[in-house]
């Protein structure tokens, strides 16, 4: 017993300094390379960024930060509790392994402070690449990571370090790359340009359902169990060199240059926005709420219990999910066009009264094994998903200025992921298990309520100039 606890003592405290040592290296070679490439491109700076390579930018960055964050989420239902977390109740290592699932959600305003820090303070470009290299490097060293019949104890420990590196990375991340698209946007389009990171989120959950699903369907469990789970882990890698390679060739934003140009800067962003816009912090937390819950509702806590209550295969679920997941892109740009002509804050309380509609119907719908009646209350739930998605983006970023935008916007995100993701699977799961699905649906219509109670406290942003 003294030598497991030496050992997962040594563990934590090597991981400990490797992860202070690798990110002071990160930072030190990023903004140096940010440095390097902007003062290439500064004796054309006059002719900014083309739109297709800003939407592009913004848009293949939050792909791969949520391609990465979901190959966790399914691998924390299907591969974790038994190589993991192995237990005599699969109940209780499915909840083990789902509060690893949490870990980042605690880690992502971590993320937000810090990656905000530098974006308020050295600029947008930079700290995004150093957003995606951190994700990165934790999920590739997820796929490496032994399992717990081979160091025991100390695997778990390494799983959630690895799973906070991941929540530092995307913390930083989301905020980063809806500025580079809003701020780069034209009059009376915002919200449009705002929705192109958001389409990141279903693009990311499809390719990694997919890779999954195909894994499972030229696998058999014995390989998928031994080695398939580890190949999405280390393809990221490839995916975030070519991220790199289309963040590197980006320009800093426009509305961000005029506060480096008026030295508008301030000294610690993070205060600042506690001190001086702790209204808008709690308001835009709160209005994010619904659209955490929903999520994970609708991805996470689904797959857990349709292929365990309802009897679903891995691959069958699956399936159903990846076509769901095609409602949830369609509703994206759709919500973001009905945001630019009627108004970010009007089109979020129409689509959060239907979310707590929704959860009163989620016992009716998803009580069963039938086929079409699951299917149906996936893709509503995901096409609502994407309506209240595609526009949110954009308002919490028009909830504050840009000397703190990439700040307030983060960290602002950032907690409603803690209220309202972070413990969503285990709370619906234990829900589900002790007193059935009604439940689980009036707990994501309570966190629609609040939302709806938050956005009519909030000022209308449409009219609001980024200048």
């Amino acid at each position: 017993m003294l030598h497991v606890l030496d050992g997962i003592s040594l563990a934590c405290k090597f991981s400990a300094r490797l992860w202070r040592e690798s990110y002071n290296v990160l930072f030190t070679v990023t903004i140096g390379i940010g440095k390097a490439v902007m003062s290439m491109q500064h004796s054309g700076a006059g002719k900014g960024n083309s739109a297709a390579t800003v939407l592009f930018a913004s848009l293949i960055g939050t792909t791969i930060e949520f391609f990465d964050f979901y190959i966790y989420a399914t691998a924390a239902v299907l591969v974790f509790p038994k190589l993991f977390f192995p237990s005599s109740d699969p109940t209780a290592a499915t909840l083990q392994s789902l509060a690893t699932f949490a870990i980042a959600f605690f880690a992502r305003p971590v993320g937000s402070a810090v990656f905000g820090h530098y974006g308020d303070r050295i600029g947008r470009k930079v700290t995004l690449v150093a957003a995606l290299l951190t994700m990165g490097i934790s999920t590739v060293v997820i796929g490496l990571l032994p399992t717990y019949s081979t160091i025991g104890t100390v695997a778990p420990l390494l799983l959630a370090l690895c799973r906070f590196g991941q929540g530092l990375g995307l913390g930083g991340e989301w905020g980063g790359a809806v500025l580079l698209a809003t701020e780069n946007a034209p009059p009376g389009k915002r919200a449009w340009y705002g929705m192109f990171p958001q389409l990141g989120a279903p693009i990311g959950f499809f390719l990694s359902g997919g890779i999954f699903l195909l894994l499972s369907e030229t696998l058999s469990d014995a390989q998928f169990f031994s080695f398939g789970w580890r190949i999405p882990f280390l393809a990221s890698a490839l995916l975030v060199l070519m991220g790199l390679y289309v963040r590197l060739k980006i320009t800093e934003t426009p509305v961000f240059q005029k506060v480096l140009d008026k030295n508008e800067r301030v000294e610690v962003p993070v205060l600042a926005v506690f001190r001086d816009h702790g209204r808008m912090l709690v308001l835009g937390t709160v209005i994010a709420v619904a659209t955490f819950v929903l999520f994970y509702l609708m991805t996470v806590f689904a797959l857990s219990w349709g292929t365990s209550a309802l009897g679903y295969s891995r691959r069958e679920f699956l399936l159903l999910q990846l076509f769901a997941v095609v409602f949830f892109a369609l509703t994206i740009p759709l919500s973001a066009v009905l945001a630019d002509r009627y108004g970010r804050r009007f089109a979020m309380i129409l689509v959060s009264a239907g979310i707590v509609l929704f959860g009163l119907l989620m016992p009716v719908m998803f009580k069963s094994g039938n086929a079409l009646e699951v299917t149906l209350f996936m893709s509503l739930g995901l096409g609502l998903m994407g309506m209240t998605y595609g526009p949110l983006g954009t308002l919490l970023s028009e909830l504050f200025p840009a000397e703190v935008r990439y700040t307030g916007s983060s960290v602002t995100f950032n907690f409603a992921g803690i209220i309202g993701a972070s413990l969503a699977p285990y709370i619906a799961t234990w829900l589900a298990s002790n007193y059935g699905l009604k439940y689980v649906g009036f707990y994501l219509s309570i966190a629609a309520v609040l939302t709806l109670i938050a956005l009519l406290f909030t000022r209308k942003t449409r009219a609001h100039s980024f200048a």
